[in-house]
């Protein structure tokens, strides 16, 4: 990030409402969880607070998470702790009871610049992003990497300190827990990961007219482009989303100015957005409308909530099926996943950005 600039200081962390646990932990988001710090070693934490932190990365904007609203909570069915669970309340017969169960732990998160060390973490967080189709996932990888001034990862901060010190030793920082980039498909147009890219899309794009607003989109218009990257594991809290895109966009704006050649400011100079992400659609009509999981009968569900608002702002749009096998929890056996394409202008993100603020407001 150019000198004298500032991130938005993540929201703190309120909690998961019921339907978007049992969504966002489900097997079928293709993501798996990352590993928190034990309730223990929470504790602990907290018995030493009398001691000063360790002062945040120069790159860092720190947001520190209330103990009472700030604990992220983490399905009991994953956790490998049993220490902060209710008093008697450990046998395996309470059946879904005992699923809903939430521990927590307290969390400290922070956005910072890519960085080497951050490899696996984002393969990670990207390796479902073009469904099965073997592609150049390692470039595409470094891509990200590599353009510092544009993008952000989100980790927890005392992960980023222990980072620091082990990246003399050649450690990699896999918990990573977000991330957010814009990649110019003109700039990047030669590279073997955007070519696979291209290539993927035109092949699951069915409809003639919509093909051809993509093949302009990737070709004649590639150069005012940006490919929107933002991937997030099952358990990163959704009132920080706002604070990416914020985080996002200012980047760019500064990119135009702060860039050493009028050739890369011009290359942040987006004229449209292009996203690439997945959906749940319904399979068949519900028979009946069902008055306790009304959720479950909505013909489209977002994995994310804001692509919802990227949908409504977008120019254009189509849907492909996902070839890659999900496990699917019982609450979505009547969906199907699908991978969703869309372009959106630049000058509509104001507009997202208010009906983001509201939607997680709500």
């Amino acid at each position: 990030m150019p000198g004298g600039r500032k991130r938005p200081a993540p929201a703190p962390f309120a909690g998961f409402s019921t339907f978007a646990r049992s969504l966002l932990f489900s097997p079928a988001s293709g993501f798996s969880r990352l590993p928190l710090p034990a309730a223990s070693a929470a504790k602990q934490q907290q018995e030493t607070a009398g001691m000063p932190p360790p002062p945040p990365s120069k790159r860092a904007k720190l947001a520190e998470l209330p103990s009472n609203d700030g604990e992220l909570p983490s399905s009991d069915g994953e956790s490998n702790s049993d220490s902060s669970r209710s008093d008697g309340d450990s046998s395996s017969s309470d059946g879904d009871d005992a699923s809903q169960e939430m521990e927590t732990v307290q969390a400290d998160f922070a956005f910072f610049d890519p960085k080497p060390s951050d490899f696996h973490g984002v393969r990670l967080l990207l390796k479902t992003y073009l469904d099965s189709k073997p592609w150049d996932l390692t470039g595409f990888v470094d891509l990200i990497l590599e353009q510092t001034t544009v993008g952000t990862v989100v980790k927890m901060a005392e992960d980023e300190e222990d980072g620091e010190e082990g990246e003399a030793n050649g450690g990699d920082d896999d918990d990573l827990f977000g991330l957010i980039t814009v990649l110019n498909l003109g700039r990047y147009g030669e590279n073997r990961c955007i070519k696979d890219l291209k290539d993927y899309l035109f092949g699951v794009c069915g409809d003639k007219d919509t093909k051809k607003k993509l093949k302009a989109l990737l070709e004649e218009k590639a150069s005012t482009v940006g490919l929107l990257v933002c991937q997030r594991f099952v358990n990163f809290p959704y009132e920080m989303v706002p604070k990416m895109y914020d985080s996002l966009f200012d980047e760019v704006s500064w990119a135009t100015e702060d860039e050493p050649t009028q050739e890369l400011q011009d290359s942040f100079r987006f004229k449209q957005y292009l996203l690439v992400v997945r959906i749940f659609e319904r399979k068949t009509p519900p028979k009946q409308k069902s008055k306790s999981n009304k959720d479950y009968d909505e013909p489209v569900i977002y994995s994310k909530l804001e692509d919802e608002i990227f949908r409504e702002l977008s120019l254009w749009s189509f849907t492909f099926p996902i070839r890659a096998e999900q496990s699917a929890q019982q609450e979505l056996k009547n969906y199907r996943e699908m991978g969703l394409v869309m372009c959106v202008k630049a000058e509509a993100i104001p507009k997202f950005h208010k009906k983001l603020e509201a939607l997680v407001s709500e």
